[in-house]
C-alpha cells in the first residue's frame, strides 16, 4: 500500500495548499522541475547543477518564503562542488575557484565569467541565439 498517497488524498483540497508551502519541486532558470529533498530538522535541499541556475541571484525559499532552501550545486558529472543557502555570496565568492577548477576538469560545459548575465542551461553548451 502507498502510504504517502494514501495520506495526500486525504488531506482533499488543503493538498494545493500543502504543495504551495512544501512544493515537491521547484523550476530553475534552466526550465528543469527538480526534487526539493526533505529530512526532518533539516533545511530543504535542492540538488541542481550550477550551469542550470545561472542569473539567479538568490537561493529559492519554501513555507511562503519564511524557509531557505539548501543547494547542492552540482558538478556536470552530478558531483557536489558548494553547499550553499546563499547564492548571491557564492556568485561572488566561491563561483571564481569552482569555475577555475572545473573549467579544466569538464571543457565541453559553459564556464562563464560572469554567472549573473550567463543563460542558464540544461545542455552541454547554450544555444546560440
Amino acid at each position: 500500500m502507498d502510504v504517502a498517497a494514501a495520506l495526500l488524498a486525504g488531506l482533499g483540497a488543503r493538498r494545493r495548499e500543502l504543495d504551495s508551502l512544501a512544493p515537491t519541486h521547484l523550476a530553475v532558470p534552466s526550465g528543469s522541475n527538480v526534487p526539493v529533498h526533505y529530512d526532518q530538522g533539516e533545511m530543504p535541499v535542492l540538488a541542481v547543477r550550477v550551469q542550470e541556475v545561472f542569473g539567479l541571484a538568490d537561493s529559492p525559499r519554501v513555507a511562503n518564503g519564511r524557509v531557505p532552501v539548501c543547494l547542492h550545486l552540482l558538478s556536470p558529472a552530478q558531483r557536489p562542488v558548494q553547499v550553499t543557502s546563499d547564492l548571491r555570496s557564492f556568485w561572488q565568492n566561491g563561483y571564481p575557484q569552482v569555475r577555475k577548477e572545473l573549467r579544466g576538469r569538464y571543457p565541453r560545459h559553459h564556464w562563464p565569467e560572469d554567472p549573473w548575465s550567463a543563460a542558464p542551461t540544461s545542455r552541454i553548451k547554450p544555444r546560440l541565439r
